[in-house]
């Protein structure tokens, strides 16, 4: 709908074409009703302006309605009757019948009065004769059912607005909600990663300082000083790794090694739990010459330090194979077998142990297999595609 100052304009630019058209093209034959159509103007005017203009838009005091309407027929009325060019005037009332009424019932009916209004004047100015009956009412009807349409027509596209402005706003609060919800899954997915992540680094390797502490003060107390004292080293180590594993993740990092070559950074790992002493691990990277991108080594890495972890914690074995593939387009598979208690892979555990590898694993499009028997060992084999082979996949599944 139009602001208050556009109907200002409007009113303004209508009214002096009209008192224009009075004065010097459509003169009244006689100086009287020219004075009498122009004070019909000014009080159609005056009306708008004290009564009607308040009400144009939102929110409309109940009594200007029908003020407004009572001014803008007695001034059509009366304009009519002393010139018959003064039915120009319809042109402001029937639409700001329509704007102030603000509903079909009382722009129909507003229209009508204003109608009437018209009917009359042509009487009063030509006299109550047949011809002035017909052509009054002519005029009216006319003038009526030209009004009722476009108002209607004006009506639903007011309404089609306000609906399309009512879902615009349905959408922007549904929209707000979505991302309201998508901030929260991203928090819940980032603690869910930090979870891993702690539980994959500096948990595993603060067990193992616990494993060493635990072993330097045995072998003090035995007297074995020189033991001791290459435990004591092996301790500092491992607190130093584990500092670089803390600044990496505060650095948003997984914390890789930085060796250039995976295969250097595998045998890191597992030199790492052989110095724990409780497996013989044999380690197998002869098929590990390929390049990796990093987030393909922070998963085969978890996986293998968590995989060592649960062999020497949980398995209790005393033989331990590790074998790393990585082929020249950059996929890779891991294997992992020991020959300690075993366990039923159907069995719910408690932590983030096969679960946090299953789910990191699926997370990079790999598959994750573990195959353990209580009593006879476990193997758990990792294989991760390539970053083309992912694409192509992920392809191929969207596909019709």
């Amino acid at each position: 709908m139009l602001s208050e100052r556009r109907w200002d304009a409007i009113v303004a630019i209508v009214a002096t074409v009209i008192a224009l058209g009075v004065l010097f093209l459509f003169a009244p034959p006689t100086p009287s009703r020219t004075a009498v159509s122009l004070a019909a103007l000014v009080l159609f005017v005056a009306g708008y302006a004290v009564v009607g203009r308040a009400a144009v838009e939102p929110p409309r005091a109940a009594w200007r309605y029908p003020a407004f309407l009572s001014v803008a027929a007695v001034a059509v009325g009366i304009g009519v009757g002393a010139a018959p060019f003064m039915a120009m005037l319809q042109t402001l009332a029937y639409p700001l019948v329509w704007v102030i009424g603000d509903s079909r019932r009382r722009g129909i009916g507003g229209s009508a009065v204003i109608a009437g209004s018209v009917f009359v004047g042509v009487i009063i100015g030509n006299g109550a004769d047949a011809d002035s009956v017909v052509a009054g009412a002519t005029t009216a009807v006319f003038s009526l059912a030209f009004a009722i349409a476009i108002g209607l027509w004006i009506a639903r596209i007011a309404e089609y607005g306000e609906e399309r402005e009512r879902l615009l706003s349905e959408l922007t609060a549904a929209q707000g909600q979505v991302e309201a919800l998508s901030r929260e899954r991203g928090a819940s997915a980032e603690r869910e990663r930090l979870a891993r992540d702690i539980h994959d680094t500096l948990a595993q390797t603060l067990a193992g300082l616990v494993i060493f502490a635990e072993r330097a003060g045995r072998q003090s107390r035995e007297g074995q000083t020189d033991a001791a004292a290459a435990t004591i080293a092996t301790v500092e180590q491992v607190a130093r790794d584990a500092l670089a594993e803390a600044r990496a993740l505060v650095a948003r990092t997984a914390a890789v090694p930085r060796e250039p070559a995976f295969a250097a950074a595998v045998e890191r790992l597992v030199e790492r739990f052989r110095a724990q002493g409780h497996a013989a691990i044999e380690l197998d990277t002869a098929d590990a010459a390929g390049e990796l991108d990093r987030e393909t080594q922070v998963v085969l890495l978890r996986c293998l330090q968590e995989a060592l972890s649960n062999a020497a914690k949980h398995a209790a074995a005393d033989r331990v194979q590790v074998r790393v593939r990585v082929d020249a387009a950059g996929g890779a598979a891991l294997e992992v077998a020991d020959d300690g208690r075993g366990f039923e892979p159907a069995s719910p555990g408690a932590g983030f142990g096969l679960d946090g590898m299953r789910e990191r694993v699926a997370l990079a499009g790999g598959t994750f297999e573990v195959d353990s028997t209580a009593g006879r060992g476990t193997s758990l084999r990792v294989h991760l595609p390539t970053a083309r082979q992912d694409a192509v996949d992920d392809v191929s599944g969207g596909a019709p």
